[in-house]
């Protein structure tokens, strides 16, 4: 996959400058009350409901004001994505289409999408996942159990389609997994769930997503087990990671753990970039972490 931008210099960070990062988890900025509203609606607390920018707003104290920018949102990100040295962003498609379809037609060598597949639509949202990838190629699908209404477990009947589906089409399904960030019930994405779908589905690649705490072990214990179980960083800002996902990656599981950002959601590039360089990460894991990782199994080239 070719690419149009130029990296920035390294500036001591202890990747390669030419790396081209892969960031598995950025958004293209919109109105948080138009992407948020349904997680709010099934929240309860007065604070949720009326106050927080974004439904977690207590635990990200600073959320990028990126959505007012009086420019293309698309050129907006593409700047901030040139600036840290992010070659690729995995984006979806679900939360704001019509500027999400504009990236990927406009931008093919800079963006893959995903789509966000909800398992109460059943068979409505099959064919609308198989439409998207004919259509626009998509490369992953996204669910978070805690957010449905009524909410659906990981190992869930209405899961297993979605989840037969992604291998039937060869591509990769992104969960959430742990805590729940929004204040909604959590056990729906507890991750010992994991365990049963991936001996249902041996050839799904599932990845891990938004932190699997306080799991953390367990997370780790499931990916020495599996295969194709992976890790991805979202919404954890770097000096946040857990230890034992470092101590994995720089061990037998340097294959295993992807990197993933939160912009424009919870974090900035800028926070985010500078702390990944503290990361205490064997020097051959960074190309594996940053890039390696998801160009395998997102099947981005070059």
């Amino acid at each position: 996959m070719a690419s149009t931008f130029s990296p920035p210099a390294a500036g001591g960070r202890p990747w390669p400058a030419d790396l081209g990062i892969i960031d598995t988890l950025v958004g293209i900025p919109q109105d948080p009350d138009s992407l948020y509203r349904s997680i709010r609606a099934a929240t309860r607390d007065r604070e949720s409901r009326e106050e927080f920018v974004m439904p977690a707003s207590y635990m990200f104290h600073d959320v990028p004001d990126a959505h007012g920018q009086d420019v293309d949102p698309i050129a907006f990100l593409l700047d901030e994505m040139d600036r840290h040295g992010v070659e690729v962003g995995l984006i979806s498609l679900t939360a704001n289409p019509e500027v999400a379809e504009r990236a990927l037609a406009k931008h093919p060598d800079r963006f893959v999408g995903s789509i966000t597949c909800d398992p109460n639509r059943g068979m409505e949202g099959i064919r609308a996942l198989v439409r998207a990838h004919e259509q626009f190629g998509v490369r992953g699908v996204n669910i978070a159990p805690h957010q449905w209404v009524p909410q659906v477990a990981i190992d869930a009947p209405l899961m297993y389609p979605i989840y037969a589906k992604c291998v039937e089409l060869g591509i990769p399904v992104f969960v959430t997994v742990g805590i729940a960030g929004p204040r909604v019930p959590s056990r729906v994405q507890h991750v010992e769930l994991v365990d049963q779908v991936m001996y249902d589905f041996p050839e799904l690649v599932f990845v891990m997503r938004h932190g699997a705490e306080p799991w953390t072990e367990l997370a780790v214990k499931l990916m020495i087990k599996w295969p194709n179980l992976y890790y991805s960083t979202s919404a954890f800002a770097p000096k946040y990671y857990p230890k034992a996902i470092l101590d994995y990656a720089n061990s037998r599981g340097a294959d295993k753990i992807l990197y993933a950002g939160y912009f424009p959601m919870g974090l900035s590039l800028d926070r985010i970039i500078r702390e990944l360089a503290d990361l205490p990460l064997k020097e051959s894991v960074w190309p594996k972490f940053l890039r390696g990782n998801a160009a395998r199994i997102l099947g981005i080239s070059g």
